[in-house]
């Protein structure tokens, strides 16, 4: 708590300090000239690194620019910067920047030629989604105590709060690397340090890929997103290993074919797990029991992660109320186990426990495993809790269940 009071301490300060120097646009261009180096004549840094200042808030130029000072906001070529400067210079140089047009001019080609050509060798193996990292600045994931970026830096980054920086037209990897230092906790700052601490590095790619052009998806309407999986070598791996499954769960593991199971978004423990007793006979499939009896186990592992960390596609069901009503409060009459209880709320199971994902699964899929599992065809589930609860369903009721489960996003 001590903390955060005296950071809240140092903000206002700082605000009260923009506040009491009224700057003066003329002075701040004549003493921008050592910014230029970095930032631009005309407020538009030179490369990625360097954040565009033309059109910024002014009072959060001299926010920064007195924490830069005082050692709060840690940066070597900054502190050495701001350490002249006056509260007058900084309210000059705030005002300068501020009243530059935000779109700027084009950057010296040289500099842009050298930022392409630094980012053509160092390809990464993740392709940011734009469309996600706009659901997630607008949105937020309160699941994990993410808040919406757009109450504070406003729409499409055009922040209305003096005090909080415009994103729009910044530098797509500045933003990235300004999140990554809250992540770590390079850069201090309580609330943001929380939201990028939350944050995974393909979801900060995403929201640097959003601003790289908002327009771009401006018809996008934003929805919560599971986080993408991390790309390791076993994911790559897996791809190729991947290849004679495709024809069956499709490419990226959403099968077509409605007797398959999807398996793209499904726990990598679980995945595992089958390929393992469909080699070994404990689940029994005509099909399966070949396909796996090739497989080492690193190949599972590969196969698995691949699979995993894919995104699942599901359609727009009309799903079933007396589904959900058996999926989240079981019968107690009957002595059915709410499913709810193992799958979750939003029927992504657990991993870990050896539950799988459930929501969005082919309607026909789910509903032959649970006859299977109710007939005994189907024997390898822990302590036999799938045939203890299947054995008490009806045929309606495995169509209601699998009409709701397949609808479940």
């Amino acid at each position: 708590m001590r903390h955060i009071l005296t950071s809240l301490i140092i903000t206002l300060l700082s605000i009260n300090i923009a506040v009491a120097a009224t700057g003066d646009a003329e002075a701040g261009k004549t003493k921008s000239a050592t910014c230029a180096g970095c930032h631009g004549a005309n407020g538009i840094g030179i490369s990625d690194t360097f954040p565009n200042l033309a059109g910024q808030h002014a009072d959060y130029i001299v926010v920064q620019l007195n924490a830069f000072k005082s050692g709060e906001r840690e940066n070597s070529l900054m502190y050495s910067m701001a350490a002249g400067l006056s509260e007058q210079d900084m309210a000059d140089l705030a005002a300068y920047f501020s009243a530059l047009p935000r779109n700027g001019a084009s950057q010296d080609t040289s500099a842009t030629e050298a930022s392409t050509s630094a980012a053509t060798k160092a390809p990464t193996a993740y392709v940011p989604d734009p469309a996600a990292g706009k659901s997630l600045f607008e949105l937020g994931d309160p699941s994990r105590n993410i808040a919406s970026c757009i109450g504070c830096h406003g729409s499409e980054g055009n922040s209305k709060v003096l005090i909080y920086p415009n994103l729009a037209n910044q530098h797509p990897e500045y933003i990235a690397t300004q999140l990554m230092n809250f992540k770590n906790k390079d850069r201090i700052n309580y609330a943001m340090n929380q939201f990028a601490g939350n944050m995974t590095n393909n979801e900060i790619a995403d929201m640097a890929a959003y601003f790289a052009d908002t327009a771009a998806v401006a018809n996008v309407v934003s929805r919560r997103v599971t986080p993408s999986a991390p790309v390791t070598t076993e994911v790559i791996a897996g791809k190729t290993k991947a290849a004679t499954c495709t024809a069956c769960h499709g490419a990226d593991g959403n099968s077509l074919v409605a007797i398959y199971p999807k398996l793209a978004g499904q726990h990598a423990d679980y995945l595992v797990k089958q390929l393992q007793e469909f080699k070994s006979g404990a689940r029994e499939n005509a099909v399966m029991g070949p396909m796996a009896s090739a497989l080492s186990e690193q190949d599972m592992v590969e196969i698995a992660s691949y699979f995993a960390a894919q995104k699942i596609i599901v359609a727009d069901l009309e799903g079933s109320n007396i589904g959900k009503r058996l999926y989240l409060g079981g019968d107690a009459k009957r002595k059915i186990t709410a499913c709810v209880a193992c799958h979750g709320v939003n029927g992504k199971g657990s991993g870990k426990a050896g539950f799988p994902v459930i929501a969005g699964q082919n309607e026909a899929y789910l509903k032959a495993q649970l006859m299977q599992f109710k007939n005994g065809e189907r024997y390898n589930d822990y302590n036999s809790m799938m045939r203890s609860v299947a054995s008490k369903l009806s045929a309606s009721d495995m169509d209601e269940l699998a009409k709701y489960m397949a609808s479940m996003k």
